[in-house]
This record gives structure tokens, sequence and C-alpha cells, in this order.
């Protein structure tokens, strides 16, 4: 297969993504699997280790949108293999920088709810290629080397299962993914309470950062992190459950 083959074939499944196919509704074995397995991926540190700089490129990506959500002008991002990150944006002082500083943490939990919901309603197959197409777009913010080898395999990665996924697979798939996200954003909700009650590396948590320019402590912004968070792990379980086979009767 030449270059052009190959193009056109990566964007004939781009595009058959763009419909609808059966909701998921899930049975014991494929409900296990959608909860399973992401439990195994956030839970082996060995695995998180790399799916956590995932999380982490999501994360950046949630400031990234809230700051164009709001007109502002986004520089960069820059991501580490540590699970770090930074996204630099200009534009005006006030709600615009405050809207796109608190959207980094909740984003990955905001994501995971969007992908189970899409996946439940038949909409797996548009948000695997919307999603493929976003991270190849997102390449051209990347600022770093660290940052643009895992914004690189990342991308590629989504580009290879939107190709080559069976179509049966799709609706499993996006489902795990945006469980292992909701899971993931928990996580870092509990890390970065942590720092705060340990006081150590404080300055570049999200909420410090926010409490510096507004009215509000950085306790309040853990609170609000904490409310958008579970909040969509709890509505992401609901929707799972409710669309089960096990629901019924």
């Amino acid at each position: 297969m030449d270059l052009k083959q190959g193009v056109s074939t990566w964007w004939e499944a781009i595009t058959a993504g763009f419909g609808r196919q059966d909701g998921l509704e899930p049975d014991a074995v494929q409900l296990l699997l959608v909860i399973g397995i992401p439990l195994v991926v956030t839970l082996t540190p060995g695995i998180w280790r790399f799916f956590g700089m995932f999380v982490t490129f999501v994360h950046e990506l949630g400031h990234a949108f809230a700051a164009l959500m709001t007109g502002r002008v986004v520089k960069g991002i820059s991501l580490n293999f540590d699970h770090s990150g930074q996204m630099n944006s200009f534009g005006k002082v006030g709600f615009s920088a405050t809207w796109s500083g608190f959207w980094g943490y909740p984003a990955p939990g905001v994501l995971g709810l969007v992908l189970i919901t899409s996946a439940t309603q038949g909409w797996a197959p548009l948000a695997l290629s919307v999603g493929a197409l976003i991270l190849l777009v997102a390449l051209i913010f990347i600022r770093n080397l660290a940052g643009a080898m895992i914004a690189v395999v990342t991308a590629v990665a989504a580009q290879l299962v939107v190709v080559f996924l069976p179509i049966e697979s799709i609706s499993i798939f996006v489902a795990g993914l945006g469980t292992a996200l909701a899971i993931g954003s928990l996580k870092d909700l509990v890390k970065v309470i942590r720092v705060h009650t340990r006081r150590r590396h404080i300055q570049q948590s999200d909420a410090y950062i926010l409490a510096q320019g507004s009215s509000l402590p950085a306790g309040a912004w853990l609170s609000l992190f904490a409310l958008v968070i579970i909040g969509c792990a709890l509505f992401s379980a609901y929707i799972l459950y409710s669309a089960s086979t096990m629901s019924v009767g």
C-alpha cells in the first residue's frame, strides 16, 4: 500500500464514523470489560505510567479548549513524562483566564462522560473519528520534545484504532476509554488534594493559581473540581448501568 492509498484508507475510516449505529447495551461480560479493563489500566502503576500521560494530555487540551471558547490565543502546550504539563495562552485577564484555568482537572471526567454517552446512544464511531482528528490537530500546539513524543504516539494510536478496530468493538472500546478517563480524573483529583494537604509543590497546582487570580481560596476551587469530576463519574456510572441489560427487570 502506497502513501496515497494509505491516506485514502485512513480518510474512509474517519468518514465512516460520521454515522450512527446501535447504542451499546452491555451484558454482564461487556460491562465487565468496560469497567474491569479500565480499572486494571488506571490502578496498575506500570500501565498508569503511560496512560496517565494521555490523561494529562486531555487535561491540557481542556485548558486549551476553554481558552479558545473565550477568545484567548493558545500559544502552546507542554507535556512531560512525569504526568505534568502546561498550557500557555494570552488574552484579557479576568473571566477568560479563570475559565481556561478551571477546565483542566475536570476535562478527563467530562470527556469520559461524553464518550460513555456516545457509546450508549450509538455515536461511538463519531466520537472515535472526531477524537482522532482532534488529536492530530493538537500536534500543532505542542512546544516541547517530551510533549511531541507523547502527542505523536497518542495521535498515531488513535488513527490506528480508527482504521483497524472492528466495527462491532467500537462501542465497547469507546465506553471503556470513557471509563478509564473518569477513573483517571478521580485519581488526579486525589493527587491535587494531597498536594494541598501536604503543601508540597503547591505553587504548581491549578487550584493555587486560580486562587491567586480570584477572590476564591484554593479550597473552594478544589471543591468545584470535585463537584464536576465526581458528578461526571456518578452520571457515567448511571448511564452505563441504565443502558445495560442487567438493569432490565
